[in-house]
């Protein structure tokens, strides 16, 4: 894989955490005109949609694993934080797993997007200081890829001026998708919610804020290669994510874990976005084998696929993480 591609994989795995995803792309249509853009069907969307979920054989399903003990059960559910809203993949060993579970836990906690203060927080940490601008920051190459980008996406070429590139990266990496029919509404977060027992009991391994800086902390040149990354491969980003899509539906990790997240030419990138976080989550996992109970744990696919996954750190524990589906 390419060191271009690489980075853009970074900049979709930067864009499908929950807060970017949700939150950004909302303060970014509110601080400038860059979603004027009616949403458009995408016939390229739905026919990889389509082979996605009426291939020649019945599909497998989104892999799902668990780590158990005498008296708890853990299971891991791989999501993909928008979809197409066609996509049916809630069924099988999936549903009676959250149905036998009698707590949920996500990424970040269940309707965090509805908090007030999240947009200020976003602005106070996304805007470039009064005398600084985002164009300013990428020389004569790197700009004219960027407002190429811009461009392309029928945006205004200053509309991120005065955002910090970790921010143009996300919403630039996600506005085609939402352009293309991709919605949070219809992610797997939500259907899972939705779905989940009413006695259920909701936990998450972080909150909105850390989310943020995750990103916000990122050198600036980490930020920089991949806003860039994205701007090259700005026609990609679609067909990537219904490739992403397809091998998702089909269960197959070790693609995913390719695609999303394999050999990531950024250290930086990759242990911010992914292996620090899969530490976390995994010292998470361990504590919690100590009360006894059955869990539904859902969080992004990259964090169970590819190298240095939560199963790979849970092995180096001695705890086995085992394929359910």
């Amino acid at each position: 894989m390419s060191q271009t591609r690489t980075r853009f994989a970074a900049a979709l795995t930067a864009g499908t955490l929950l807060v970017t995803l949700q939150a950004c792309t909302t303060v970014a249509e509110d601080a400038a005109p860059i979603a004027a853009a009616e949403p458009v069907a995408a016939p390229v969307v739905e026919s990889a949609v389509e082979l996605a979920v009426e291939p020649a054989f019945e599909p497998a399903g989104p892999a799902l694993w668990k780590v158990a003990d005498e008296d708890t059960t853990i299971y891991l559910f791989g999501t993909v934080h928008a979809l197409p809203e066609n996509i049916d993949w809630f069924r099988g060993p999936i549903a009676s797993a959250l149905e036998s579970s009698g707590t949920l836990v996500t990424e970040v906690p269940s309707g965090f997007e509805q908090d007030p203060a999240l947009q200020q927080t976003i602005m106070g940490l996304a805007m470039l200081p009064a005398d600084e601008s985002l164009r300013d920051q990428l020389d004569p190459e790197q700009r004219a890829s960027y407002e190429a980008a811009m461009t392309s996406l029928d945006l205004p070429v200053g509309a991120f001026d005065r955002f910090e590139p970790w921010f143009a990266g996300v919403n630039l990496a996600m506005l085609p998708l939402l352009k293309a029919g991709y919605t949070p509404g219809s992610g797997v977060e939500k259907v899972v919610e939705g779905r989940a027992p009413a006695t259920v009991t909701r936990d998450a391994l972080e909150t909105a804020d850390f989310q943020l800086g995750v990103l916000d902390s990122l050198p600036r040149q980490s930020q920089v290669d991949f806003l860039i990354a994205t701007t090259d491969m700005i026609d990609e980003v679609v067909p990537m994510m219904n490739q992403l899509l397809t091998e998702w539906v089909e269960g197959d990790t070790d693609q995913l874990g390719e695609l999303m997240n394999a050999n990531l030419a950024d250290p930086v990138l990759a242990e911010a976005l992914l292996y620090s976080r899969n530490r976390n989550w995994t010292d998470w996992i361990e504590q919690r084998l100590d009360t006894p109970g059955t869990v539904f744990m859902a969080v992004g696919a990259g964090h169970l696929a590819g190298t240095n996954s939560v199963q790979d750190y849970l092995a180096e524990r001695g705890l086995t993480a085992t394929r359910v589906q």
